[in-house]
């Protein structure tokens, strides 16, 4: 599949949407699992899950090349996937769901930047200036205490740190996605992703305070958090196969919607009026950074 002319692809799209919306049920479930599982031990068990269901995709469409052909780059995608990974379910188990939603998001002025370097994409100075904006919509989101004073609660900026962290190893992992449409079917470049973590998740999640799942939390863990982190990155993977890796990652937005609905609904969380105006700043500023 291959963008079109006038730089749009409505299947790519139609993907990427997808996407947005069953890494909001993910989220959802990771929160309600954290509540009481340690988050790295939710990492493992996730890539875990979507490690067989990878494996199994693959095997159903009949693909030879299981490890694929760039090898070094896979392995790096699956690396920058697991680091991300980490930092947004601690982020989530910390945070207000729409708070670390929106801050993980500004993984598409990552990308631009990434891309600008890896992919040799051009930055302009509406790209500069977009990043600049969504950074400062984070900051109006975490509220610090040096900017608003102590009179305003603001977010820990620790926590805040960790999502931004996770935000740029997204961007890194997807612009590696992006290279590798060229030569690997993306059913193996999502496969790699939960391969890396199985392995790099698993003595992290031994060190931590292990705790057996409850029934209900078997089912947060591998239908909530494994199975719909699988079809969604079967659908990121597919999108961005078919749109622009800084535009592709701008309909994605539509998880911090997804998200601030949850929260309410499920959490009973609030959003106040910083928040809303730091969120807004950010897909602004993001959707002016990969303006085309």
């Amino acid at each position: 599949m291959s963008e079109s002319s006038d730089g749009s692809s409505l299947p790519g799209i139609a993907y990427l949407v997808g996407a947005a919306f069953f890494w909001s049920v993910m989220s959802v479930c990771v929160k309600l699992a954290g509540e009481r599982l340690p988050s790295q031990q939710i990492v493992w068990v996730r890539a875990v899950v979507t490690l067989v269901y990878s494996y199994l995709l693959i095997r159903w469409s009949g693909i030879d090349q299981v490890f694929g052909r760039n090898k070094k780059l896979l392995w790096l995608r699956g690396l920058f996937g697991f680091a991300a990974l980490t930092c947004f379910f601690y982020a989530l188990t910390k945070l207000p769901l729409a708070d670390a939603t929106v801050i993980h998001y500004t993984n598409p002025v990552f990308v631009a930047i990434i891309a600008a370097v890896a992919l040799n994409e051009s930055l302009s100075a509406m790209e500069i200036g977009g990043a600049a904006a969504s950074l400062m919509g984070v900051v109006m989101i975490a509220k610090p205490s040096f900017v608003f004073g102590s009179g305003v609660s603001g977010l820990n900026p620790i926590y805040v740190g960790v999502a931004l962290l996770g935000a740029i190893c997204a961007a890194t992992a997807y612009v590696i996605v992006r290279r590798l449409r060229t030569t690997e079917h993306p059913l193996v470049i999502v496969f790699y992703f939960p391969l890396v973590a199985t392995i790099g998740s698993a003595p992290t999640a031994a060190f931590t305070n292990l705790q057996w799942p409850s029934p209900w939390e078997w089912v947060l863990l591998i239908v909530g958090v494994g199975g719909c982190a699988q079809i969604a990155q079967v659908c990121i993977t597919k999108g961005l196969h078919a749109v622009k890796a800084g535009r592709a990652m701008t309909v994605t937005y539509l998880q911090i919607v997804f998200a601030a609905v949850w929260g309410l609904l499920v959490f009973g969380e609030s959003i106040d009026g910083w928040s809303v105006a730091g969120g807004l700043l950010v897909i602004s500023g993001t959707l002016a950074a990969n303006r085309s």
